[in-house]
C-alpha cells in the first residue's frame, strides 16, 4: 500500500468516526443549531494530520486500532474548536478557513463560542466514553486522555496560543517565539504520538522518541507555516496570506529572515526522521509523512 493509500485510510477512518460521535443522538439532548454548527466545522474536510498521526502511529507499535479511532477523531473535535475560537474577532478574525466562510461568519460570534466549547467538552466525553468501553486497557487509556489534556490545556496549546495573541504587536524575541511554536502548534502534533503511544503500550523509549519526533515537527510545521504566510498561494492554501505581518505577529521569518526560518525548518525535519530510526522499516509511514510535509511550501 503506497503512503496516498495509507493516508486516505486513516482519513477516511476519521471521517467515518466523526460523523458518528457528531450524529443526532450521539449526544443526549444536543440542540440541533448547536449541533449544525459543530458539524460544519468539524467536516469541513482538512488534511486530519493529527488523528492520522495517532491512527498510523498504534498501527505502527501494534497497538488496537479499533480502540485508537474514538480518541483520533476526538483529538481533532478539540483542533476544530481550537481553529473555531482562533478565527474569531477577538483572535485573527478570519473570514475564510478552508476555503469557505468561517463558523462565526456563517452562526454569529455567539454560537460559534458555544460551537468550540461543545467540541471540546464533546472529546473528553467521547474520549472518557472510548475508555470505559475497554476496562482491560482501562490505564492506557487514561494516560492517552492524560496526554491529549495537557498537550491541549492551560500548559500547552493554550498557552502558545494566550503567549501569541499577547505579543502582536511587540518586538520579536527568540524565547518567546519558541515558547509559542513550542506549545500552540508542537504539543497538538505530539498529542496524537503519545496518545498512541499509550493506547499500545509502547516502552519509555519509544514513547520519548516520539515525544521528539513530535517535537521537531511541530516547531518545523508552525516555521512552514510562518514562511507560507509570505510565499503561500492563497487560493491553494483556502486562506488569506499575508496576515501575519498585517497583524505585527511575531514570526520566525521576521525575526532571523525568510533565508535562515528555511533553513531552522530544513534542520528540525532532519531532526524528525533521525527519531524514527528506533522503530526501523515499520515507522515507513512516517518517514513519508516528514518528507511530504517537507515539500509542502515548494
Amino acid at each position: 500500500m503506497t503512503y496516498e493509500e495509507q493516508y486516505a485510510r486513516y482519513r477516511q477512518m476519521t471521517e467515518e468516526t466523526l460523523d458518528a460521535l457528531l450524529s443526532d443522538g450521539a449526544f443526549a439532548r444536543i440542540p440541533s443549531k448547536l449541533l449544525q454548527s459543530m458539524r460544519y466545522s468539524a467536516l469541513a474536510g482538512g488534511k486530519r494530520i493529527r488523528p492520522v498521526l495517532l491512527l498510523a502511529t498504534t498501527e505502527m507499535l501494534s497497538g488496537p486500532l479499533d480502540e485508537a479511532r474514538v480518541p483520533a477523531a476526538a483529538l481533532e473535535m478539540i483542533h476544530t474548536y481550537s481553529l473555531i475560537h482562533d478565527d474569531l474577532p477577538g483572535m485573527d478574525d478570519d473570514d475564510y478557513r478552508r476555503g469557505r466562510l468561517t463558523n462565526h461568519k456563517v452562526f454569529g460570534v455567539g454560537p460559534a463560542i458555544l460551537a468550540g466549547d461543545a467540541l471540546l467538552n464533546g472529546a473528553y466525553e467521547c474520549l472518557i466514553g472510548n475508555a470505559l468501553r475497554y476496562p482491560a486497557h482501562l490505564p492506557r487509556h487514561v494516560q492517552a486522555i492524560a496526554a491529549i489534556a495537557g498537550r491541549a490545556g492551560v500548559g500547552g496549546m493554550i498557552a502558545g496560543q494566550s503567549i501569541d495573541l499577547e505579543s502582536e504587536g511587540k518586538e520579536p524575541e527568540l524565547a518567546t517565539l519558541r515558547y509559542i511554536h513550542e506549545h500552540k502548534t508542537a504539543d497538538l502534533l505530539t498529542a496524537p504520538l503519545e496518545a498512541a503511544a499509550a493506547i499500545s503500550g509502547a516502552d519509555d523509549g519509544k514513547r520519548e522518541a516520539l515525544r521528539r519526533f513530535g517535537y521537531a515537527v511541530g516547531v518545523a510545521f508552525q516555521i512552514d507555516d510562518d514562511i507560507l504566510d509570505i510565499v503561500g498561494d492563497a487560493a491553494q492554501m483556502g486562506k488569506a496570506t499575508g496576515m501575519d505581518a498585517a497583524r505585527g505577529k511575531m514570526t520566525w521569518p521576521a525575526l532571523a529572515g525568510l533565508e535562515q526560518a528555511k533553513a531552522e525548518s530544513a534542520a528540525l525535519w532532519r531532526e524528525a526522521e533521525e527519531m524514527l530510526s528506533v522503530f526501523g522499516d515499520k515507522a515507513g509511514f512516517l518517514r513519508d509523512f516528514a518528507d511530504h510535509m517537507t515539500k509542502r511550501k515548494n
